[in-house]
């Protein structure tokens, strides 16, 4: 890779999707050329935030060096499928990998400037081992466990290194559900519904809608946070009831 080509894609990320054949959608460009700390992408299925989570990912590794990027999903099959897409990228770029033996894996990439990606499934004590994490992802993060969030963060303690959540919403419980709604304006937030993406077909979404029950539509494709068909209140009719008027009847930290 020439010099000029290199300093521009480090400048600009979105020069690094296109130098990999990707011509990113306006939101993707944004949450690129924004590098928030704290990132949260609350979109539909097929939206294109693997694609734009592959190019961040994979920006950290080549500029910010030596960096270690963390991609965890709720399964292996999950995490790989985006490590896929960051080796893509990758390699379209003109990244170059370490040619040591054995320290390229179906799990893992070290590059030739000391960086490494790492894809994980969602099982804290392999998970535990990992720290000074300069980007941590979580795909699908409405179904990783809130216990391996909980022990990825100290990650970052030292590293000071940012967060990536992407996921189509599951219910309204979870890490996931949390930051979203609750987690303050450290986090940048960025929703992008099924009608906002350019390469899904009106015409195939109308399908979608009559086919698929109307919570699952809503939450795969129009990225609502809905409960379930068998919840007794919805979760802003419990948010609603709370009120710090009322002293609870016993102290829970008794029944821990």
């Amino acid at each position: 890779m020439d010099l000029a080509r290199r300093l521009a894609m480090g400048l600009d990320p979105v020069r690094l999707a296109r130098a990999a054949g990707l011509e990113p959608d306006p939101w993707q460009a944004d949450i690129l050329q924004r590098r928030a700390p704290k990132t949260i992408l609350l979109c539909s299925r097929q939206s294109g935030k693997s694609t734009v989570t592959a190019v961040r990912a994979v920006h950290e590794a080549l500029f910010y060096a030596p960096a270690l990027v963390l991609i965890i999903a709720p399964a292996f099959r999950q995490s790989r499928n985006l490590f896929e897409t960051v080796k893509r990228v990758l390699a379209a770029a003109g990244g170059e990998l370490d040619t040591a033996a054995d320290r390229n894996t179906a799990d893992e990439l070290w590059l030739a400037n000391g960086s490494r990606i790492v894809c994980l499934p969602d099982k804290e004590a392999t998970i535990r081992s990992y720290s000074a994490v300069s980007l941590l992802v979580i795909d699908e993060a409405a179904w990783v466990r809130d216990s391996t969030y909980e022990a990825v963060l100290p990650m970052l303690a030292v590293s000071q290194g940012g967060v990536f959540l992407l996921s189509t919403p599951f219910g309204q419980r979870g890490f996931f559900h949390h930051e979203w709604t609750e987690g303050g304006p450290a986090w940048h937030r960025a929703k992008v519904t099924a009608h906002e993406c350019p390469r899904i077909s009106p015409a195939w979404l109308e399908e979608q809608r009559r086919s698929l029950p109307p919570l699952r539509f809503r939450s795969e494709y129009l990225c609502e946070f809905v409960g379930t068909e068998d919840d007794v209140f919805s979760y802003d009719e419990i948010m609603a009831a709370i009120t710090p008027e009322v002293r609870p009847l016993f102290d829970m930290r008794e029944v821990a």
